[in-house]
C-alpha cells in the first residue's frame, strides 16, 4: 500500500510493488492480533499514566529527567519502528517519507518540551498504521478464501489403487482418475477409450465434446459421463487456477487514475511542506520584534503535522485494495484498481451467450409425443436405448427420465453413423435420433423442423412417427435477474455469439436483451464491440471461450467468466467472474461505484479538515491536539471508511 510521499521510485518500477511501498505492513501482516496492538497499549497506557502524574496528581518526584524518562519509554514502543523506517526511507533516497515527517515533528515536539504532544502524535500514526495493516489483511483473506476454493486434490492411479492428493504435488505422466461431474484440475492426454466433456468454456461451441483415447483434455473441463483416466502433462503451477491467483496478487499493481495523482501530488506536496515548516520556524525572525524561537518552531511542528498527506495518501489506495477485496468475497476478481474505475463509467455491456448466460450444459426443454403413444413409456424406451450412448444429448435424456428401468430388455441394438440409434422391442423397431434417421427408414412425420430453435430428438416406434424431444442448453438461474439490474443501474445490453441465429434471438428474447446478434467469428464480434465504441461509449464485454480473447482485449473492460474460463480469456480480461454467475456483472459495476464514492468522500474529508485545521494553526488556535486529529484523525476516519465497503452488501 502507498503512503505518504513513498514515491521516488524509478519510473520502470511504477507498476511493481518496491519493498519500501509495502513499509511495515509487510512484515505487520503476518502478525496476530494481539503482536500488532501490544506496542500501541504498553504505550498508551504508559502515556496515560505520566499524563495522569502531569496534570492531576503532581507529585514532586514527576519532575526532571524522570519526568523526560517516563515519557520516552512511552514513546519507544511506537516511536522506534518510525524512527527505522525513516533511516531507511533515507538511505535509499527517499527523504521526504511519511515516517520523515511523523519523526521530525515528535523529535520537535520533545526538543521543546511538549511530550504528551510527541508521544501523542507517534501513538495516534501508529494506530492508524495498525487499521490499516488489518485492513489489508482482511481483504487478502477474503481474497484467499476465495481462490482456496478451488480444486486443490485429485484422485491419481497408482499401481491400480486410486489415491487422493494435493494437485500440486502430481508429476507430469501421473494418471488421474476422474469421475462423472468432477473438474479436471491439471491438463492431460485421455487414455480411456472416449468419453465427453463439457468444454463450453474453452471453445466457445455450445455442444459438449466427445474426447477419444490419445485426445487432449485441458484443465477446467467436467467429465459428463462415464470414469476417465487422464495422464497428466503439465504441472498444476502452471494451471488456469494457479494463474488466477498470481494475476490477484498483482490486482494491487495497477494503479488508478486518482491514485497515481495522489502519489505524484504527494512527491511534490511534502518537500514543499517541509520548508514551509522550516520557513514559518526562522523567517518570523526578522520581521518579529519579540521573535520566540520555542513558539515558532511549536507552530512549525503543527504546521508540518497537520500539513502531512497521510490520510490521502493512505486512505486512497486503501479505498480501491478494499474494492479489490469486496469484489473478492464476493467471487469478482479486479486484476488492478484503475478496472474499479473503469467498470464503474461502463455505458453497454455486451455478453456471449453460451457460457456466459447459458449453462453450457445440455438438458431436455420439451417433449412433444402424439396422443396416442404412451408418453411415459416410450420416454423409459429411450432412456435404455440412449444408456448406450456416451453422446451429452443421451445424458441429457437420462437427467430428464430418471433411473434406467433395466426390465426392459432392448435387442438387436446399433447405432447409425451421425442419425442416432436403432433398436427392437418385443419385436417392434424403436428409432431414436435426428429427422435423417427417419428419412433412412421411411419415416412420415409433419414436423417442420425450421421452426424448432433447438436440438431435436426424434422417435418412431413400430414404424409410426411418435414425435420429438427438443434439447437446449439451459439459461443461467440468474441471467434474467443480470439483465434487469444492468437496465436499472443505466446500462445497455447486447449479445454476441457464435451459436446459430435462431437460438440466440431466442436466449436474448427470453433474458430481454433488445439487441443480439449470432453466427458471428470472433472478428464479426471484434467490429460489433468497434461499431459501440465509434459512439463514444464505453464497453465492457463478457465472455468465457478462447474465441472471445479478441473482443475482450479491444474493450474497455474484458470481463471474463472464471469458473470455466479458457486460460486465453482470464489472462486477457481486467475482470474476472469466479464463479460464473451473470448477476455479478451488474455488482461488478456496483462495487466500481461505491469504491470510486468512498475514495472521494475521503479526499474531501481529508482535504476539508486540513483547510479547517491549518487556518486555526496560522491564526494561533490550533494546537498539536488539533494537529493530530487533523492527521492522524482523518486517516482513522478515512480508513474506517475505505474499509466500510467490505462490509456492504451488493
Amino acid at each position: 500500500m502507498e503512503h505518504c510521499c513513498s514515491d521516488s521510485h524509478h519510473e520502470t518500477k511504477e507498476i511493481n510493488h518496491s519493498e519500501h511501498d509495502e513499509h511495515n505492513h509487510s512484515s505487520q501482516e503476518g502478525k496476530s492480533i494481539l503482536n500488532l496492538f501490544l506496542p500501541l497499549l504498553i504505550s498508551l497506557l504508559i502515556l496515560l499514566s505520566a499524563i495522569f502524574l502531569d496534570y492531576f496528581i503532581k507529585p514532586d518526584w514527576f519532575l526532571g529527567w524522570f519526568r523526560v524518562v517516563w515519557y520516552i519509554v512511552a514513546y519507544i514502543p511506537v516511536g522506534i519502528p518510525v524512527l527505522k523506517e525513516s533511516l531507511e526511507s533515507i538511505l535509499k533516497g527517499d527523504i521526504f517519507s511519511e515516517f520523515f515527517l511523523m519523526s521530525i515533528a515528535t523529535i520537535g515536539a520533545f526538543a521543546i518540551g511538549e511530550f504528551p504532544e510527541g508521544v501523542a502524535v507517534m501513538l495516534f500514526y501508529s494506530v492508524g498504521e495498525v487499521f490499516q495493516s488489518l485492513a489489508v489483511k482482511r481483504a487478502k483473506a477474503n481474497i484467499k478464501s476465495l481462490l482456496d476454493e478451488r480444486p486443490d486434490q485429485v484422485t491419481i492411479i497408482n499401481g491400480n489403487i486410486p489415491q487422493t492428493i494435493k494437485a500440486e504435488n502430481v508429476k507430469i505422466g501421473d494418471v488421474i482418475q476422474l469421475k462423472p461431474g468432477e473438474k479436471l484440475a491439471l491438463d492431460g492426454i485421455l487414455i480411456s477409450d472416449g468419453n465427453s466433456f463439457n468444454t463450453a468454456a474453452l471453445t466457445g461451441e455450445s455442444k459438449p465434446d466427445t474426447k477419444t483415447k490419445g485426445d487432449i483434455v485441458l484443465a477446467g473441463m467436467i467429465n459428463l459421463n462415464t470414469v476417465s483416466l487422464i495422464e497428466v502433462n503439465t504441472l498444476y503451477s502452471d494451471s488456469k487456477l494457479s494463474k488466477i491467483l498470481e494475476l490477484v496478487q498483482n490486482a494491487t499493481a495497477q494503479k488508478a487514475p486518482t491514485e497515481l495523482f495522489i502519489r505524484k501530488f504527494a512527491k511534490i506536496y511534502t518537500p514543499i511542506v517541509v520548508f514551509l515548516a522550516i520557513a514559518i520556524c526562522f523567517l518570523p525572525y526578522f520581521f518579529v520584534s519579540d521573535y520566540i524561537f520555542r513558539d515558532w518552531l511549536y507552530k512549525a511542528l503543527i504546521f508540518l503535522v497537520i500539513s502531512c498527506p497521510c490520510a490521502l495518501v493512505i486512505s486512497i489506495p486503501l479505498g480501491y485494495f478494499g474494492g479489490i477485496g469486496a469484489g473478492s468475497k464476493n467471487g469478482i476478481l479486479f486484476k488492478g484498481s484503475n478496472f474499479l474505475d473503469t467498470i464503474a463509467e461502463i455505458k453497454n455491456v455486451v455478453v456471449d451467450k453460451t457460457g456466459t448466460m447459458t449453462e453450457g450444459v445440455f438438458t431436455v426443454q420439451e417433449v412433444h409425443f402424439k396422443p396416442e403413444f404412451n408418453k411415459d413409456e416410450i420416454l423409459k424406451l429411450v432412456n435404455v436405448l440412449e444408456n448406450n450412448s456416451t453422446h451429452p444429448v443421451a445424458t441429457a435424456i437420462h437427467h430428464f427420465v430418471g433411473e434406467i428401468d433395466h426390465h426392459l430388455k432392448l435387442e438387436n441394438i446399433e447405432e447409425i453413423a451421425g442419425k442416432g440409434l436403432k433398436a427392437t422391442y418385443e419385436g417392434k423397431q424403436l428409432l431414436v435420433g435426428n429427422f435423417k434417421l427417419m428419412d433412412k427408414f421411411g419415416i412420415s412425420y409433419d414436423t417442420d423442423i425450421s421452426k424448432i430453435v433447438y436440438t431435436v430428438i426424434a422417435v418412431a416406434f413400430d414404424g409410426k412417427f411418435v414425435g420429438y424431444l427438443t434439447i437446449a442448453d439451459t439459461i443461467k438461474a440468474d441471467a434474467e435477474k443480470a439483465i434487469n439490474q444492468l437496465k436499472m443501474i443505466g446500462v445497455k445490453t447486447t449479445m454476441l455469439s457464435g451459436d446459430k441465429d435462431t437460438v440466440v434471438q431466442y436466449v436474448a428474447k427470453k433474458l430481454g436483451i433488445r439487441n443480439a446478434f449470432g453466427d458471428l467469428l470472433p472478428e464479426d464480434k471484434v467490429e460489433k464491440v468497434k461499431e459501440i465504441k465509434a459512439r463514444k461509449e464505453s464497453v465492457a464485454f463478457v465472455g468465457d471461450g478462447v474465441n472471445d480473447a479478441p473482443v475482450i482485449a479491444i474493450s474497455d473492460a474484458g470481463i471474463a467468466m472464471g469458473g470455466l474460463g479458457s486460460d486465453a480469456t482470464i489472462e486477457t480480461a481486467d475482470i474476472v467472474i469466479q464463479d460464473d454467475k451473470p448477476s455479478k456483472i451488474p455488482m461488478a459495476i456496483k462495487i466500481g461505484k461505491e469504491t470510486k464514492k468512498i475514495v472521494w468522500q475521503n479526499i474531501i474529508l481529508a482535504f476539508g479538515v486540513k483547510a479547517i485545521v491549518l487556518i486555526l494553526g496560522a491564526g494561533g488556535l490550533a494546537t498539536m491536539w488539533e494537529a493530530v486529529f487533523a492527521d492522524v484523525g482523518v486517516a482513522l476516519l478515512a480508513i474506517l471508511n475505505a474499509v466500510r465497503i467490505q462490509r456492504m452488501k451488493f
